[in-house]
This record gives C-alpha cells, structure tokens and sequence, in this order.
C-alpha cells in the first residue's frame, strides 16, 4: 500500500479465466454473460439460456482455445498487459496516486480492488474502463457495478469516471504507428475489426427514441449526435486512425466481430467481410482492433488464428493482426492524461 497516495486510480478492463481450464472458463463465462448489460434480455430466460445452454456448449471449447494463448510464465496475456499498464500507469503518476487494476469479471475483482482503496481513505478515486468506445455493456456496466459496491460505503471520496476517448489522439497514434510497422502498401486491403453488439442495444441508449438510429449504423454516424452511441464512436476512431495514415476510403472497411447468437448484430460481420474481399480476389489482409487496449483471446486467436484460417480457406493468402497497445509508453501517457483530466 502507498502510504502517502492521496488520490487513488481505478483501471477497469473486462476480464480473464484464473485459469484455461474448463473449470475456470466456465465460471467466467457464467458471469460475464449472466450480466444484464451484456445479456439485456429477462433474468429468467437469461438463467436458462446461459446457464442451460452457451456455457454448457462453449465452456470446453473455450478452455481449449485459451490453452493455446497461455503463457505458462505470464499466464493470460490480457491479466500480463492489463498488470504492465497498471504498473507503468503508477510509475507516471508517482506516490500521490494509488493505482489498482480490477476486472469485470472474475478475479481481481472490482469489490476487492475497492476493498483495499477504502481503507486508504483517498481523497478522490477516477475510474477508468479500459475500453476505448463506450457501450452500455462494457463502460456502462463498470460504472453500475462501482456504484452498486460504492453506495454501501460511509464516507464517499470525490468519484469520477472517464466514458470514452475514442479519438484521442495519442491512444490513435499509437494504433497508426505499430501500423506502420508493417508495409502497409503490400496489403490489398485493411480491416477495422471492433467488437460487436446486439443491433437492440444501441437503440436503448437513446431512451427518448428521437435519434431514430438505423438498425445496423451508418458509416457517417457522428459522436456529436449521440455521444455515447457505440457505433458512432468505432467509425469515429477508425476516421482519426485511417487521416492519421492517409488511407483512402477504398483502403479499407469497418466490420464487427465476436457475435454471439442468432439475433442481428451490429454489421457487416468481420466473417462475410473476409468473404466479399476473397471473392474480390483479395489475397492480403492487414488487421486493426481499436476496440482492445491489451492484446487478448479476441485479437491473438479470434482474428490471429480463426479469422486467418477462415480466409486462406477462401483462397486468401495472409491475415495479419496489427498488435494493440499494451505496453507503449505513448498508450501509458494517455491513461496519465484521463487520470489527471477533470
């Protein structure tokens, strides 16, 4: 415990098995999707549907894909970058602050991370969600649970939260720069591939329903008429990483991946994307994830292996993901800048 931090930090990123096997996969999978924010359909057929079906089917699966990302040293490659950030978060900010790292799900725990800031009696505590675009599945559920663990406290220190900052300009420089790692110009075409979400969940964030947002967004979506619509802030952070390369509008398209169950998502679905541009004669992909601040299971398997393999099965020759930010200093002095911003 830093005796002397007076302020403290909270960075909040999704979550991780303790470990791949079965056991682990399962209990994480059981809370992820028994969330409401994630599964925002009724308790009951949630329970069922859950419990009774997707993790039963995915659990053994799943167990086994992580064993091929485990790192029998570092263990889950989310909890190794997710801990490196929070130490170098710490190191910028200096005995003042008290950083702590917490996961959504699973282990460590938000409640226990709080646990330990309470007895500090900070003066103030910022939480961060470590997800670049907010969605109410992800941010917003976040800054339910803070709250619901919170308000049982007696005293309250000064609480605040940071939504999104899906343009900001070091977090997109970053992005561009391990881009340009690769000779981008040998690629036929680049894939924005971010996380997706059911179709009805973005119209829930518009309770008024005056915004009449389409059923599966629209590539000119602006943040600036609803700010805290998912959608818009993917082609937000897509336009600013795409000006920072130079790419033309033909380069390169947005896609959703990771869909979940028989109901509309956010489209088009990475998978027919890589149909469309093999049948195109497409042979060469590059791959962006802004949707991930730490490389993990949806980035080092999902489009590294899967995505991979499905293409070269069309006639593609090459996927190749672009790493994420995990370690980079300039990803480090944004979350500094966040902490430190009213």
């Amino acid at each position: 415990m830093n005796k002397k931090a007076k302020k403290g930090v909270l960075l909040v990123q999704l979550g991780t098995p303790d470990a791949p096997a079965t056991s682990d996969v399962r209990r994480y999978l059981t809370e992820f999707l028994m969330d409401g924010r994630v599964m925002d359909i009724p308790y009951m057929g949630r329970t069922l549907l859950v419990k009774g079906v997707i993790v039963p089917r995915r659990a053994q699966n799943s167990a086994t894909t992580y064993k091929t990302i485990w790192d029998e040293n570092t263990g889950s490659p989310l909890m190794y970058y997710s801990l490196l950030q929070r130490d170098m978060l710490q190191e910028q900010l200096g005995e003042e602050y008290h950083v702590e790292l917490a996961m959504r799900y699973q282990n460590p725990s938000i409640e226990s991370a709080l646990r330990k800031m309470e007895g500090m009696f900070l003066e103030s505590i910022k939480v961060v969600p470590l997800f670049p675009q907010y969605a109410s599945a992800t941010t917003g559920s976040v800054i339910e649970k803070v709250m619901e663990i919170m308000r049982k406290w007696q005293y309250f220190p000064n609480v605040s939260f940071v939504n999104s900052y899906c343009q900001d300009e070091d977090m997109v420089a970053v992005f561009a720069e391990n881009g340009k790692k690769h000779n981008i110009d040998e690629f036929d075409h680049i894939l924005f591939s971010y996380h997706g979400l059911p179709v009805r969940q973005l119209g829930k964030v518009d309770p008024t329903g005056q915004l009449h947002c389409p059923d599966s967004g629209c590539e000119t979506c602006k943040v600036e008429l609803n700010s805290f619509c998912y959608l818009s802030q993917c082609y937000a952070t897509t336009r600013a990483i795409t000006s920072k390369l130079g790419l033309a509008a033909d380069r390169f398209t947005v896609c959703f991946q990771s869909r979940l169950g028989k109901t509309p998502w956010i489209q088009p679905y990475t998978s027919d994307v890589l149909h469309d541009l093999a049948q195109k004669g497409v042979k060469k992909l590059l791959v962006f994830s802004p949707a991930f601040v730490a490389d993990c299971i949806e980035t080092l398997d999902e489009i590294q292996v899967e995505y991979a393999d499905e293409f070269k099965a069309l006639g593609g020759e090459e996927v190749v993901m672009v790493e994420s930010l995990n370690g980079n200093p300039k990803w480090i002095n944004t979350l500094k800048r966040l902490v430190l911003s009213n």
